[in-house]
C-alpha cells in the first residue's frame, strides 16, 4: 500500500491517520534537532563531512569504545567538541509539536538523537537508543552525574569518588545498544501501533528502519518526514519530504 491517496497531500493524509490512531510510533533522527543547530558528524554541515580528524583516523575510530579503552584523552577531546558544537542548543518546534501529539494518541519516541531534546521538550515516553550526552558515569564505581554541559570539565574527566575514568552515556561505535532500551523497544513494538512515523533518520540501521518496514507487513500507516530519500522511503506509505521542524508543527495546527 505504499503512496499517497490520490487527492491528498502529506499533511491531510497524516493528519487523517492520526485521527483514527490510539498509539503512535516516532522514530526520530539527527535530522529531528538539525533545526536546532546540531551538527551531525557526517552529512551535509557535519564536523568532519568528506575528512577524518586531524590524527588522520576516522572520526567512527576515534569516537569508539575501542579507542576509549585505549587512549581515553584522544576520544575525549572529541567528545568534548561535539558536546560544544551542541552548547546552548535547545529543543525546536518540532519537539514542542511531538508533545502536543500526546493530546489525540499515546504516543512513543523513539530516538538516535543523545542531546536530550525530546526529554526537556516534555514527551512522556522517550526510549533513548544511543544514550545521552548529558549523563556520565565511572566506569570503574558506575556511580553517575548529570551535566548541562561540559564546560571546567577536564579531558579526560575522572570519577570523584574512585578516580576511574568517567564516560558520556551514549553508544560509542563498536558498543552495544543499552540492552534495557532495547528490551522495552521490542515491547512497544509487540503491543503494536496505528501509526509510525520515520522524522528526520536516514534509517541506515536496521533497528530504525524495522518499525516501518514491520508496519508496512502488517498494514499500518507510515508516515516519514524528510526532505531527501531514505532506506525506508519505498516502504511507507506517505513521504512528506519537508522538514521536522516545519512539518510537526503544521500537522497540530491541521489536527486543531
Amino acid at each position: 500500500m505504499a503512496g499517497l491517496s490520490v487527492g491528498m497531500d502529506p499533511l491531510h493524509a497524516t493528519a487523517d491517520f492520526v485521527r483514527r490512531a490510539d498509539r503512535i510510533l516516532v522514530v526520530t533522527g539527527a535530522g529531528m534537532s538539525a533545526d536546532s543547530g546540531l551538527p551531525t558528524y557526517r552529512g551535509v554541515g557535519g564536523l568532519y563531512e568528506d575528512a577524518d580528524t586531524p590524527e588522520g583516523l576516522a572520526i567512527e575510530d576515534v569516537l569508539s569504545g575501542t579507542m576509549l579503552h585505549a587512549n581515553p584523552a584522544l576520544c575525549w577531546r572529541y567528545i568534548r567538541e561535539i558536546e560544544e558544537a551542541c552548547r546552548g542548543a535547545g529543543h525546536n518546534a518540532g519537539h514542542t509539536a511531538l508533545v502536543a501529539l500526546e493530546k489525540y494518541a499515546q504516543v512513543v519516541v523513539v530516538t538516535q538523537n543523545v542531546d536530550g531534546f525530546h526529554r526537556d521538550a516534555g514527551s512522556s515516553t522517550v526510549l533513548e537508543l544511543h544514550g545521552n550526552l548529558r549523563r556520565l558515569y565511572c566506569v570503574s564505581c558506575r556511580r553517575g552525574e548529570s551535566r548541562r554541559d561540559f564546560d571546567g570539565l577536564p579531558i579526560p574527566p575522572h570519577c570523584p569518588y574512585c578516580g576511574g575514568l568517567l564516560r558520556p552515556d551514549v553508544v560509542l561505535f563498536g558498543e552495544m545498544l543499552p540492552s534495557d532500551t532495547v528490551n522495552r523497544f521490542y515491547m512497544e513494538l509487540g503491543l503494536g501501533f496505528d501509526l509510525v512515523l520515520s522524522v528526520g533518520t536516514s534509517s541506515l540501521f536496521p533497528y530504525i528502519a524495522e518499525p516501518v518496514i514491520r508496519a508496512r507487513q502488517e498494514g499500518v500507516p507510515t508516515v516519514e518526514i524528510n526532505p531527501g530519500d531514505t532506506t525506508v522511503s519505498r516502504f511507507v506509505r506517505v513521504h512528506w519530504r519537508e522538514r521536522a521542524a516545519v512539518a510537526l508543527p503544521a500537522l497540530i495546527e491541521a489536527l486543531a
